[in-house]
């Protein structure tokens, strides 16, 4: 018999932390990061644009090019950092708590995309790796981008798990991604894209999600 990949497809799953302040920091609802992340994505372009001059080809460009750059960066983020799994215990607490339960409840509401306690660190981390490469206008421009990519992956994330696709592209990309929770989680690592899963080869067997 196949072993089982999942705990429960309970739309709740189970606590993280006894203190509730910090179980409420791993819960949000799939219209905060929308809230939150738009305004920010139109002030990075905006300071591309004003305070930086740039022309609006350029900042096209550069906007294009960020979110080109997170469905990169959202391969390996899901491939090598989400699924690596560590041997100590420290480790395996904090690898459950950013991915592994959301293996074990892939259909927790309020676990389907990422809290604003961990993506406004993770993004100031980032921004500041990108600002070693990128002039300041640039990086804006740039980062609007991304961070736009980001957000259509968490979105995309949770339609994935919730939406009913009857055809096209999300159909397409829904069964990839189930196959990813059931069938082989070790394979298909885009959520919003399977383009990097086909250039390293990390995709499923042609016809398998039939």
């Amino acid at each position: 018999m196949a072993k089982k990949l999942y705990v429960s497809n309970s739309t709740e799953s189970s606590r993280m932390f006894k203190n509730d302040f910090l179980e409420s920091l791993t819960k949000v609802h799939w219209s905060v990061p929308l809230i939150f992340w738009i305004p920010v994505i139109v002030f990075f372009v905006w300071r591309a644009l004003v305070p930086g001059d740039l022309s609006v080809g350029t900042v096209i460009g550069y906007y294009l090019f960020g979110l080109a750059f997170w469905t990169l960066a959202e391969y390996v983020l899901h491939r090598w950092v989400f699924h690596y799994e560590p041997s100590s215990k420290w480790g395996q607490r904090i690898h459950f708590i950013f991915h592994g339960v959301h293996h074990d409840f892939p259909k927790d509401r309020l676990r389907l995309v990422m809290p604003l306690s961990a993506s406004i660190p993770m993004a100031a981390i980032i921004y500041f790796l990108f600002s070693l490469f990128f002039g300041e206008y640039t990086l804006g421009a740039f980062f609007g981008g991304f961070l736009m990519g980001y957000l259509i992956y968490d979105e995309c994330h949770y339609a994935m798990h919730h939406a009913n696709f009857k055809s096209g592209l999300f159909k397409k990309i829904k069964d990839h991604h189930m196959l990813h929770h059931y069938a082989e989680p070790d394979r298909g690592f885009g959520v919003s894209s399977m383009i990097w899963d086909v250039i390293f080869g990390s995709g499923f067997k042609r016809g398998r999600g039939k």
